[in-house]
Parts: structure tokens; sequence; C-alpha cells
């Protein structure tokens, strides 16, 4: 059997992926091609692509230290951009995929003396290696149009989010219509190589039983990105444990 070229594979359409008949998502992401892409953002990601979502980093995070206490899970926390914003009376545990990214963010604790971040873990955040109920908030900026299965990401961060938590995110939505939708349609044959999907349906977030939304609104610069807060229902961790 002939093998495809590459240029021939270039040529293939882009995966879709569907949900109830409707295009949710465009283009193909893996693990492996995650890692790729971060390994190669690491070194130059707080200077690009880390001051393109500065407001909506800091706006969170200032969202965030309005609690009194608690212990707070940032997934996908990247060269650790957003830890010195922290308020120093919560306890701040990181996550990434990306070892590359991860080293950056153990620099930046250091040399900051961020005694609050108590972990940065290498971690795939669907598969989260925390108990349930481990979190009185879980963020996520920036990460669910990057991961594989953004699904069973969503139902990990309600699972280790204690019952009356939070879980925060940031993330671009793709449009359907206008001038954006189209760049994002165009953009979204090249998921794997960017490493992540310029066309994610906000559906794809909304799948967790134990969640309900209670905030959405955009971020600066011009609302490319949105802020989803969701609080994580009372008993719900009780009533799943029955469930087993």
């Amino acid at each position: 059997m002939k093998s495809m070229s590459r240029t021939e594979s270039r040529r293939q359409p882009a995966p879709l992926e569907k949900s109830d008949g409707r295009i949710v998502g465009i283009g193909r992401i893996d693990e492996g091609a995650v890692r790729d892409a971060y390994r190669r953002w690491a070194p130059v990601y707080d200077y690009t692509f880390g001051q393109i979502v500065r407001h909506g980093r800091r706006s969170t995070v200032a969202e965030i230290n309005r609690a009194q206490q608690g212990r707070v899970l940032e997934v996908g926390v990247g060269t650790g951009l957003s830890l010195p914003d922290y308020a120093p009376h919560l306890e701040i545990v990181g996550i990434d995929l990306s070892p590359e990214m991860l080293e950056k963010a153990r620099e930046r604790v250091d040399s900051s003396g961020l005694e609050n971040v108590t972990g940065l873990h290498e971690m795939d955040a669907a598969d989260l290696r925390f108990p349930a109920d481990s979190f009185d908030t879980v963020v996520a900026m920036f990460v669910i149009t990057v991961v594989p299965e953004p699904e069973r990401v969503m139902r990990e961060l309600a699972r280790v989010t204690k019952p009356g938590g939070e879980v925060l995110l940031v993330n671009h939505f793709s449009k359907r219509h206008g001038l954006r939708g189209w760049v994002e349609r165009r953009m979204a044959p090249f998921a794997e190589h960017i490493g992540w999907r310029p066309v994610f349906d906000l559906s794809r977030v909304m799948v967790s039983e134990d969640l309900e939304l209670a905030e959405r609104k955009s971020l600066r610069p011009f609302g490319l990105f949105t802020l989803l807060r969701f609080n994580k229902k009372r008993g719900a961790s009780r009533q799943a444990h029955a469930a087993e």
C-alpha cells in the first residue's frame, strides 16, 4: 500500500468533532501534539501569548483572591505567570503537562519566594491524581481548548472541587458567524500544530451534572476570551459516592 506523503496528509480535511449531530470542534489535538507545542512555546511564552492573556489572567486571580481562605488548584499553570498574583493567605497547587513549562514555574516560585505555592506537579488534567473534594477553588485558564478530551477534563475539575466550591474557566470559545468565525474556521485545520483548537463550542464544557453555571462574562482584549464561573452543588460528591 502506498504511504501518504506529508503534503497529501496536510490536504486531508480536518477531523470534525460532533455532538447531537452538531459540529462542536474542528481539528485534532492529542497529548503528543500538546507536549510538542508547549516545548516550543516554553522559552518565549511569557513574552508572546502570556502578554495577550495578561488581563484575563489577572482579573481571574483577583476574583479568587476575594476568598477569605482556601486551597486553590490551577490546572495548566504553565510557566507560573499567575502565581505571584495570588493572595498569600491562599494555598496554591499547580499542575501542567509540560515539564519545560513547570521548570520555569519552579524557578519563578524560588526567585519570588512564594511560600504559599505548596506543589507544582506534572500531571494530565484528564486524570488528576488528587482525592475527590480536595480544593475550594479549581481554575483552568486558557487550557480547555488545548486538552485532547475536554469533557473528561471538566468532570475531573468537578470531582476534585469541594461541594460548595467553585470552578473557574477562562478560554476562547468560537463564533459561528462573522469575520471572527471565518478566521477561526480557516485556522482550525492547523490545531495540531499550533497546540489549541480555534473552533471550540461552549457546549463542550457544559457536561458535568455537579456544576451549575453561575456567571459568564467577556474579557479583554476585544472580548476574545470568556470567564465562566461554576458552583459545585452541595452534596454532589456524597451522591456520587453513594451511586458507586
